[in-house]
């Protein structure tokens, strides 16, 4: 699964669990969504993949539907990944 395709379903994602991500972080970078492990660190799954902590799920839900509600169209699943990059990169 790539970042764009979790992205496309973000809204269907639990809450609870955060992305992970291959860096460099993109589009089309290795990702899944797991939930984080209760004593904290990167989940088994996510370290065999060469994965990094990317947001936790309602941080990324959040941050898409308020940056959503301030444009006048409806951006397309690749802006809405690239500005997550950002957002994730240079504010989280």
């Amino acid at each position: 699964m790539t970042l764009q395709q979790i992205v496309e379903e973000l809204d269907s994602l639990d809450k609870a669990n955060t992305i992970y991500v291959a860096e460099p972080w993109m589009e089309n970078s290795k990702a899944m969504v797991l939930p984080e492990p209760e004593e904290g660190g990167l989940p088994l799954e996510a370290k065999k993949l060469g994965l990094k902590y990317f947001l936790e799920v309602f941080i990324a839900q959040d941050f898409v539907e308020g940056w959503v509600e301030n444009l006048h169209i409806e951006p397309t699943s690749l802006q809405k990944c690239l500005r997550l990059i950002q957002y994730a990169t240079t504010d989280a």
